[in-house]
């Protein structure tokens, strides 16, 4: 799980430059190849991709136990073993000795086989992240505004990732595999929730991230919307290494949500599953709204405005929110009676195993929250549903930005369908 793990934050480790010139591609698109010649390439490929994926997903394991969770044979699972190993992105552990027969020897992920950048671009905030190809965090710089404009995004991606590329060698900037932007869906048409010039915000309708990056950095980038991509931060780095199914709630500046369905996250034919702050709920006075309306930190912001409150808090220190008092109180049992709604109506289309609740919150809040929206789902008593398990999320607030950084991921080395059978990403 991310947060368990021994991270760096703000400088690079360095390590002996790596001989390699160019990193692997765990590709699929092969349709320059002969007919046979492209199947056997797209055997391949899959067969790495599911041998890393189950790596992992179950931590260091011996080519036996590959052998036996993926169902190729001892040989197969050799041969790719050992174009893992060449290519730096497996690692063989101490054998581990048993009562009987050879020692086996275990295999890992090799944290410095790949390098991985997440840009998150927010309504208040913009983050960048350097990870490793573990899910370590290496680097994080942030920069705050008032409302998100392309020129202001674009002068902070452009630092950052000159700065990270720059404690990077030669041979390890190589190693990058892409740049994941995590964006809200459509962010031009919320410049009237966060307060902005209509104008300004028009321009990101026809901004194009993949030719404006090429103008500071000569690797992929990836696209995603940012609840979608804070969920595959979770099915990556947090609960996904346990659960096959869940729905997932982010609540930032607004709330927005995912689904995993099977292992993989589900994106829907627009790429906008889970739009779960647009999901009908009931006021208090039976008014049909929207669940963006009371499961937010804006809603939360303009609470503590109206009550003649400082609301930057919120935003500058998102780690602390314990002089809120009252209107904190409020606002988290206004949010639970809607987040069961939510979960609820969500749960009545598939029977989800899990419910993930994170955010761009503090943790004892989320705790409260997540504890609050239990008490909520008992009280409403929803007759032919079965409830699913409540969890926290694993990888907090900085999920978007490293949801970012899992596109590349999941895009070149991880067992995908979207990415396999060629759903639009």
């Amino acid at each position: 799980m991310l947060q368990k793990r021994a991270c760096y934050s703000g400088l690079l480790r360095q390590y002996d430059p790596m001989t390699e010139t160019d990193l692997p591609n765990i590709a699929s698109d092969t349709s320059a190849e002969p007919s046979g010649a492209a199947n056997q390439q797209r055997a391949r490929a899959y067969n790495e991709r599911l041998v890393l994926s189950l790596v992992r997903r179950h931590g260091g394991l011996s080519k036996a136990a590959i052998a036996k969770r993926s169902g190729l044979s001892a040989q197969a699972v050799s041969v790719i073993i050992k174009s893992l190993e060449k290519d730096k992105l497996l690692v063989r552990g101490e054998p581990v000795r048993g009562k009987v027969g050879q020692p086996s020897i275990p295999l890992s992920l090799n944290p410095d086989g790949v390098y991985l950048i997440g840009l998150k671009i927010g309504r208040r905030s913009a983050h960048v992240v350097l990870l490793d190809f573990v899910g370590c965090e290496l680097a994080s710089l942030q920069t705050h505004y008032d409302y998100p404009t392309p020129k202001t995004v674009l002068m902070f991606s452009k630092r950052a990732i000159k700065k990270i590329k720059a404690s990077l060698t030669k041979q390890q900037q190589r190693r990058i595999a892409g740049v994941g932007v995590s964006t809200p869906f459509e962010l031009w048409n919320w410049a009237e929730k966060i307060q902005a010039p209509a104008q300004e915000m028009l321009v990101w309708k026809a901004f194009d991230f993949k030719k404006e990056f090429s103008s500071f950095c000569d690797f992929p980038v990836f696209i995603e919307n940012d609840a979608t991509a804070a969920c595959a931060a979770e099915l990556v780095f947090g609960h996904g290494g346990e659960l096959a199914d869940f729905i997932y709630f982010f609540i930032g500046t607004f709330i927005g949500g995912g689904i995993v369905l099977n292992h993989a996250v589900f994106r829907g034919r627009s790429g906008n599953a889970a739009a779960v702050g647009s999901m009908p709920v009931v006021d208090s006075n039976g008014v049909a709204t929207q669940l963006i309306d009371h499961a937010s930190v804006l809603a939360l912001e303009e609470r503590l405005v109206a009550a003649d409150l400082d609301a930057t808090s919120l935003y500058q220190s998102p780690n602390d929110w314990s002089d809120l008092g009252k209107n904190l109180d409020e606002w988290i049992n206004n949010t639970s009676k809607h987040l069961a709604l939510a979960i609820a109506s969500s749960c009545a289309v598939i029977d989800f195993t899990a419910v993930i609740l994170d955010g761009a919150i503090p943790t004892d809040v989320r705790a409260q929250l997540l504890d609050a929206t239990k008490q909520q789902l008992i009280k409403l008593n929803p007759k032919g549903i079965r409830m699913p398990d409540i969890y926290e999320g694993q990888v907090g607030a900085g999920a978007r930005a490293i949801g970012g950084a899992c596109q590349p991921l999941i895009a070149r080395y991880l067992l995908d369908q979207n990415v396999l059978f060629g759903e639009p990403r």
